[in-house]
């Protein structure tokens, strides 16, 4: 675990010396979203494969850059791809990113994923605020010797989502127009889309949307004390009896789609954030 900490001062000191910014608001945006980094103000992009000790985003629609600017007048730092368990990384590596977020001064993290709609409400298309999740991976970042400097040993996850800040992005969504879901996130490892019997178990029990992300990035950051926002962007429709072959292509092609309301929701959120400090 000490080598963890060194590693955090190896990173955030080199990103440091790449830019006088020093966020408060962190981005991970996912898939076929990363174009929101490219809206930043005063950005400067930092290729993964340049930062000390980060791994590099193997996944199509994934840009592989970490990109600090300002965004509604907020300094950021904006996640252009992610790390998923299934490209074989471990989930410390996986979560390290969130990590750095926090040693760089992030109270914040906004989370953002494309996803498989359950909820028999839901169709292709639409946005849904994470209000919880269900960690199916079959792991836990939070595994092994625990570093108390970085969090507690056993942090509670009742308020995972921060539940104020997603009342705050379901009133944003309102005062835009934009009609958004609200449910539970189930989080697979990955990478084949699931059977029709195990989407039936995840709705059964409680899962309205279905994912191969995020669920260990907000475990960190609930460690690390972060606020966090969920929100996801329902691809396509995973219902067990309806099930139709689906390919990364066609996932990619609803999320462009659902794009300009997803980063006009975003934007909003980051320029009216409140303090919870």
């Amino acid at each position: 675990m000490g080598r963890l900490l060194e590693r955090l001062q190896e990173t955030t000191t080199h990103l440091a010396s790449r830019t006088e910014i020093r966020p408060r608001i962190g981005l991970i945006l996912g898939s076929g979203l990363g174009e929101l980094a490219d809206q930043l103000d005063r950005a400067v992009a930092v290729d993964y494969g340049n930062i000390p000790h980060f791994p590099v985003s193997t996944v199509e629609g994934h840009a592989g850059m970490l990109v600090f600017g300002h965004l509604e007048n907020q300094p950021v730092v904006a996640m252009q791809g992610r790390f998923h368990y299934y490209e074989g990384y471990s989930m410390q590596e996986v979560t390290y990113p969130v990590r750095v977020m926090k040693e760089l001064g992030v109270e914040t993290l906004i989370v953002t994923n494309a996803c498989g709609g359950m909820n028999p409400a839901f169709k292709a298309g639409d946005l849904m605020i994470i209000r919880d999740h269900l960690n199916m991976t079959g792991a836990n970042p939070l595994i092994g010797p625990n570093e108390p400097t970085l969090g507690p040993r056993f942090p509670d996850m009742s308020r995972a989502y921060t539940p104020e800040l997603a009342e705050f992005a379901k009133a944003t969504a309102a005062s835009l127009g934009i009609e958004v879901q609200e449910g539970v996130y189930a989080g697979i490892s990955g990478p084949n889309y699931l059977a029709a019997a195990e989407l039936r178990m995840l709705r059964l029990l409680g899962g309205d949307a279905v994912g191969m992300s995020t669920v260990p990035e907000v475990i960190v950051a609930s460690h690390a004390g972060l606020a966090v926002i969920g929100i996801s962007c329902v691809t396509d429709m995973a219902i067990a009896d309806e099930l139709e072959p689906l390919t990364h292509e066609q996932v990619m092609e609803v999320a462009g789609r659902t794009k300009p309301k997803f980063i006009s929701l975003v934007k909003a959120i980051v320029g009216g954030l409140p303090s919870l400090r």
